[in-house]
């Protein structure tokens, strides 16, 4: 699958593969955070755009264009605006990107990373056919100020299969009459339940284990290991395209 980010003349683009790591979860105590491996695989997940200069913006709460006011660091250009009104503030994505027939773009908050003050909007662009740029918006939560930094990420953009969803056949069942499933995951809560209660005894096999690896290492309650199970995901950087690619691709 290629994704091509065709940059306007003119301009420079700040991408990169999301990382893993998130400041807060650095803080947790013995990083423990990372330890939830559907998190820390969730982080990695895409490329984030990134701010070129750092700002600050304001909301007094009001829903006219000039209710919200950017300010930007000494001698920069802001890369958001009020364009939209209602407390929404807008960065403009300075390319356009192109993907394979049926591969779309989500444009969506910077995975993990809560902003105190202001929420991301997602949206959903049709990347294989659209001639058209698109904007990336933050809608404030309450009138006041939030900073962006130089080097924040301000979208994360995850590629998806436009039919994929629609072809899912969705069900539902009782575990009951999935007996093998229903045996594991009593066994699971079991062991859960007991693990917790051990925890605080500092003498305690869970003491001296301090969490459970079951969906860490990827085995079932059987000891059987799955097939296609991950613990790093490591997406390559968006690079030049050259001469030689084909001019057809996206």
């Amino acid at each position: 699958m290629k994704v091509t980010a065709h940059v306007l003349d003119g301009h420079t683009l700040d991408i990169r593969p999301a990382p893993r790591e998130r400041e807060w979860m650095d803080r947790t105590d013995q990083r423990y955070a990372y330890r939830c491996l559907p998190l820390d695989m969730a982080n990695a997940h895409g490329w984030e755009l990134l701010c070129q200069s750092g700002f600050q913006a304001e909301w007094d709460g009001t829903d006219a264009l000039e209710a919200i006011r950017v300010i930007p660091d000494p001698g920069t250009h802001a890369p958001a605006m009020s364009h939209f009104g209602y407390g929404v503030l807008t960065f403009h994505v300075p390319c356009l990107f192109r993907t394979e027939a049926g591969i779309e773009l989500m444009a969506m908050a910077p995975i993990n990373r809560p902003k105190d003050g202001i929420a991301a909007l997602t949206g959903l662009v049709e990347t294989d056919w659209s001639p058209y740029t698109f904007t990336m918006n933050w809608k404030f939560t309450r009138p006041g100020r939030v900073r962006f930094e130089a080097g924040e990420p301000f979208c994360h953009l995850l590629p998806l299969q436009r039919a994929l969803l629609e072809q899912v056949q969705a069900r539902w069942r009782p575990i009951s009459e999935t007996p093998d499933l229903a045996e594991q995951h009593q066994r699971w809560t079991a062991s859960r339940g007991h693990f917790l209660a051990e925890l605080p005894d500092p003498d305690s096999a869970a003491a001296r284990e301090q969490w459970q690896r079951g969906y860490f290492r990827g085995v079932d309650l059987h000891g059987c290991p799955a097939k296609e199970h991950r613990v790093k995901l490591r997406l390559p950087g968006f690079t030049r395209a050259s001469a030689t690619d084909d001019a057809s691709s996206p």
